[in-house]
């Protein structure tokens, strides 16, 4: 249990490299789905779209949630975000630089979902397909208005008995598709000249302020993560004096059965390690007071 809780802690860790690693999984982890989902169009004129748009954008929302979820300094930026001003003025540069690596991370999964399933085509072929105007196709003609939505919302089954006699199934087919790689490889070229000038162009800024904003973010994820190991500490400590106070009628028994007790002296060092807190106010208080007062960054 303690391995697990270890490396569970390691994973909520600010590292970079494990962050980018949880995204690579997950974008790994979209593609999987989609190439193991069984993906049947309805082929009714009125729940093509729905399905077909449904398939394309609801799992890249849960997967955006699922990024942020994982992502540790989401709740960091938020609490940094929401805290009273206190003693420490809140900077604006930091938290838009976490809500920036953030948002990066968070929306590499749902983009792989999206182009992959532009590229596959089968979503946009299931949404479109009874949107297309029949004049451009032949099969179409001298069919009334109703046969033909029925005909183009059937265009994405091919097992359908009226599709395999139509000659226009494969036109509107062919041309769904060839629209919705089109699109996908838009999207991903775009996506690389916008990461290539990022890369490239980031020099040309001012390098000072990028570091600060990276640096105490760092320090504001470290200081929450040392905050509740010392919190932890401490009500270990605190609970180990209550345990004690109550048993003291039974001390000897305690004794026997290979209790650690403080000896006689060891109690001032054990109310030391308590910093001279000794009840459920005290602690309220000092806590209540973390939170609307943190203390500036000078230790001189």
């Amino acid at each position: 249990m303690d391995r697990f809780r270890m490396i569970f802690q390691y994973f909520q860790s600010n590292s970079e490299s494990v962050m980018n690693g949880i995204c690579g999984l997950l974008a790994l982890a979209s593609v999987k789905m989609y190439t193991s989902f069984d993906f049947s169009c309805p082929c009714l004129p009125q729940y093509n779209m729905a399905y077909g748009l449904g398939i394309m954008f609801v799992p890249p929302v849960i997967l955006f949630l699922c990024g942020l979820i994982l992502n540790r300094q989401s709740l960091v930026m938020l609490e940094e975000w929401r805290r009273p001003q206190g003693h420490r003025k809140k900077d604006l540069a930091v938290i838009r630089y976490m809500c920036s690596s953030i948002m990066q991370r968070a929306m590499v999964a749902p983009v792989v979902w999206i182009i992959v399933t532009l590229l596959d085509g089968k979503c946009l072929l299931c949404a479109f397909s009874g949107s297309m105007d029949p004049e451009k196709f032949v099969g179409f003609a001298n069919v009334s208005t109703v046969q033909v939505q029925q005909l183009l919302a059937k265009v994405p089954c091919k097992d359908d008995e009226h599709m395999r006699n139509n000659t226009s199934h494969k036109a509107v087919s062919r041309y769904l598709r060839c629209w919705s790689q089109a699109l996908g490889w838009s999207i991903l070229l775009i996506l690389i000249i916008a990461a290539f000038l990022a890369r490239w162009l980031r020099p040309c800024f001012n390098q000072t302020t990028l570091l600060q904003a990276r640096h105490w973010s760092n320090y504001i994820d470290i200081e929450q993560k040392i905050f509740e190991e010392t919190c932890c500490e401490h009500s270990r400590l605190f609970a180990h004096k209550c345990i004690l106070h109550f048993f003291e009628s039974v001390r000897q028994e305690i004794k026997l059965h290979s209790f650690s007790l403080p000896r006689e002296g060891e109690g001032a060092e054990g109310e030391e390690d308590l910093w001279g807190i000794t009840d459920q106010d005290q602690v309220n208080k000092l806590l209540k007071t973390w939170y609307y007062e943190k203390p500036p960054l000078n230790v001189s």
